[in-house]
């Protein structure tokens, strides 16, 4: 995310700070920021999402603050589902809460993510054809793209959104019909460096180096102000471990979708694309002697030092072998890397450029899409106890904030040293950011502190890991496909499950078929 307008920025400031100056004061007194927040966040006359509340589904847990913050951040990113101006591919949208004028990928993909489990009211995938169109359909667009560039997450997060909720048709459309995911994929490789479109505000700063990978900006990783390349003479001078990661996360997601309507010959083409790309992540960004990951220098292909949270990328592919993720994991259980009571660092604090007091953005802050991105990671290669506990840490520092910091509410960033927001540029950054900050309240809520950690329509599926020593707790209205549940541990043997229609729940590992109407599945002892 960059920051707004100058002329934006001199009003706001003025403005906040005298609606807020009792607030402002005790924040510059602990040394924590120079200016304002960079917004109010206020509602927009076309907010247009009204009946969430008898959508979403309803969390059951000990911890009533919790279940409190989960609602809360509901009631804030209803707040960001706007109509938009007239003319707008797909209205209404999810608004990413910065720009009035912009619409961002990688921000609108992460919340794609939790709304999901309320899709009537947020219209999570429906957000993205704001971007293909106006990319592959040649369609005018009121709200500019403000890097075609960003993260290329689209195929990942259809493939999210297909497995949760069933839908062929959006597959068959994106896919079959249009072929957005492909087209954006082909581009991505070969994307002219310098070149402007008249829907974008940037021009594309990526630089394709053959097969080997491509070069970046901070702004166009998403990661504005990342030291990345610090000793290899800049941005251009490496070539980024996450985007050569994020491309074949795509080709991955592209193969399984093709599989999953039974296209076998198309699935083991991309099947093929995502092998290739693998073995080049392995050949030239694997490091051996630390056991991970890096940025390459673009003439000596040398690894760049610099430990940041985008290096767990390769291993949401699924590019790491289990040798190299065991080997990753350790940087995850160091205090001085990316674990501590404050886990996911977007910089190792080992690193020096690390800023302990206020993370400062991208230089040591914990944000809640790289966060969620390397919780899932974990999980991918087996370690669901310690994507757990962090994911829980993660949380509890989003709560302690909200409880602790005024305004109480959900913020773009968070200080890797404190229960605090971060900062860019000296402010303390956005507030009411859901925004993809919801992730933590809501995703890793109901998937890693509840333990729901695979729902899929596809399959007709739940997979839970219970943990009984949680005491009472579930899921009530859970919604996925055909499918509407209630799950609830009572706290001692049994589990009571309510559902429309039947479905397979696992209960850590053990199947259980659940029929239609309410039953009730008694556990064995330990």
């Amino acid at each position: 995310m960059n920051s707004c307008p100058e002329d934006v920025q001199s009003y706001m400031r003025v403005f906040l700070v005298y609606v807020n100056f009792s607030c402002l004061l005790a924040f510059v007194a602990a040394g924590t920021i120079a200016t304002a927040p960079f917004s109010t966040a206020a509602p927009h006359a076309d907010t247009v999402a009204t009946a969430w509340r008898e959508e979403i589904p309803l969390p059951v847990y000990p911890d009533a603050e919790l279940v409190d913050l989960y609602k809360k951040t509901w009631e804030i990113a209803a707040e960001r589902v706007r109509k938009g101006p007239e003319g707008l591919p797909a209205s209404p949208y999810l608004d990413e809460n910065c720009y009035e004028t912009d619409v961002w990928i990688w921000d609108t993909c992460f919340m794609a993510l939790f709304s999901k489990y309320a899709p009537k009211s947020f219209p999570g995938k429906e957000s993205l054809d704001n971007f293909y169109f106006p990319m592959y359909r040649g369609v005018s667009t009121p709200l500019r793209i403000h890097m075609r560039d960003n993260p290329p997450l689209f195929a990942w997060l259809e493939w999210e959104n297909y497995r949760f909720s069933g839908d062929k048709a959006r597959v068959e459309g994106v896919l079959l019909r249009e072929q957005f995911l492909q087209r954006h994929f082909r581009w991505f490789n070969t994307a002219p460096k310098g070149e402007r479109a008249p829907y974008s505000s940037n021009p594309v700063y990526l630089g394709a180096a053959g097969k080997d990978g491509f070069t970046w900006t901070g702004r166009a990783s998403g990661m504005d102000n990342t030291p990345r390349g610090r000793d290899s003479g800049g941005y251009d001078r490496i070539l980024w471990v996450d985007a050569i990661s994020q491309q074949a996360l795509a080709a991955r997601c592209i193969s399984s979708l093709y599989s999953s309507l039974g296209k076998k010959e198309e699935a083991r083409e991309w099947e093929g694309e995502y092998k290739a790309l693998v073995r080049k992540i392995n050949e030239l960004y694997w490091d051996e002697e630390d056991g991970f990951y890096y940025d390459v220098d673009v003439v000596t292909k040398k690894p760049c030092r610099v430990k940041t949270i985008a290096s767990f990328w390769p291993l949401l592919a699924g590019a790491a072998s289990p040798e190299q993720a065991a080997r990753m994991v350790e940087h995850v259980k160091r205090a001085d890397g990316f674990g501590g009571e404050l886990p996911w660092p977007s910089l190792a604090r080992s690193d020096r450029d690390f800023d302990e007091k206020t993370g400062n953005y991208w230089r040591g802050a914990v944000w809640l899409p790289t966060a969620y991105m390397a919780t899932k990671a974990l999980e991918g290669y087996g370690y669901a106890d310690l994507a757990d506990e962090l994911a829980e840490k993660v949380l509890m520092q989003q709560l302690r904030t909200y409880h602790e910091v005024v305004p109480h509410t959900i913020w773009e960033c968070y200080s890797p040293s404190a229960n605090r927001p971060s900062v860019e540029h000296g402010r303390r950054v956005r507030q009411d950011f859901c925004g993809w900050s919801a992730l933590g309240p809501i995703s890793l809520f109901i998937e890693n502190v509840l333990g729901f950690h695979e729902i899929s329509a596809e399959q007709r599926q739940v997979r839970w890991r219970l943990r009984p020593e949680k005491g009472r707790h579930g899921i009530r209205r859970l919604t996925f496909g055909p499918v509407t549940t209630d799950i609830v541990f009572d706290g001692k043997k049994s589990i009571t499950v309510r559902s429309n229609v039947p479905y397979t729940l696992y209960v850590n590992d053990v199947s259980y078929s659940v029929p239609e109407g309410e039953s009730v599945i008694s556990l064995p002892s330990a």
